[in-house]
């Protein structure tokens, strides 16, 4: 990875010189979050990017605010690693961004794809699985595949924040993966999304045409539809079902 910032003026501050310092469950990340609140979105990556080197990578299914991480991570840091899961049910709309975003960007993209193919998994659990058990679709296409990308990793970047839904209303910018064992990275998660959008416009950054048609929140065919309610960016998913997340982030 080729590393283009320079934070030393911001990496020498007491508060936020952290390299080398053994972060665990119980760490007290309560001071740097304060730290961080005050610093822009670069500030946020370059101290991440000093701190985890290669061992910090991107996970986005590249909706707008992960777009808008990457923008700055690639030029922050080229060749960085970026990780997005192919469950093979994505739309047309997702796989044409991706192309862009190779085309377009300086990343090394790592692409996860389930052991079971479409045909495997309806052989194995029955038709519609994301139907009939979207837990375990979930499980099988999108958090068993990331866990196992992600097993060399101490940190990843998230597109999560405290506006897409009451779920993640308290959510800091840096805390702890308890599943994983590792540091979670939300960059944005004190911007709005009238924010966010306005850094893609204002910066010509490549986003998923779905956004024009009403999806708020984009992930499998199956389960996403266009919402009505802009208080909340994940009702278009799972439509009546108490489900919220996949699993990544629980």
């Amino acid at each position: 990875m080729n590393t283009t910032y320079q934070p030393l003026e911001f990496i020498c501050n007491p508060v936020v010189f952290l390299e080398g310092s053994p972060f665990n469950a119980a760490s007290d990340f309560s001071q740097l979050n304060h730290h961080l609140e005050q610093r822009s979105l670069d500030d946020v990556l370059a101290w991440s990017l000093f701190t985890f080197g290669d061992r910090a990578a991107q996970v986005t299914s590249f909706g707008p605010t992960g777009m808008v991480i990457l923008e700055r991570l690639a030029r922050l840091s080229p060749g960085i690693r970026v990780i997005t899961l192919d469950t093979q049910f994505l739309f047309d709309e997702t796989y044409a961004l991706i192309e862009e975003v190779q085309r377009r960007y300086p990343i090394t993209l790592d692409i996860r794809r389930p052991v079971l193919s479409p045909a495997a998994q309806a052989a194995a659990y029955g038709p519609r699985l994301w139907d009939t058990n979207p837990d375990a679709c979930c499980r099988l296409r999108k958090v068993e595949p990331l866990n196992l990308a992600m097993e060399n990793l101490d940190a990843w970047f998230t597109g999560l924040r405290r506006d897409q839904s009451p779920t993640r209303a308290n959510m800091p910018i840096i805390g702890w993966d308890t599943r994983r064992g590792m540091v979670k990275i939300n960059p944005l998660a004190h911007w709005t999304r009238s924010r966010v959008w306005k850094y893609i416009v204002d910066n010509n950054v490549p986003y998923n045409r779905l956004h024009n048609l009403g999806y708020a929140s984009i992930g499998c065919t199956h389960c996403t539809r266009p919402t009505t309610n802009p208080t909340d960016e994940r009702s278009g998913r799972w439509q009546n079902r108490a489900k919220t997340e996949c699993g990544i982030h629980l």
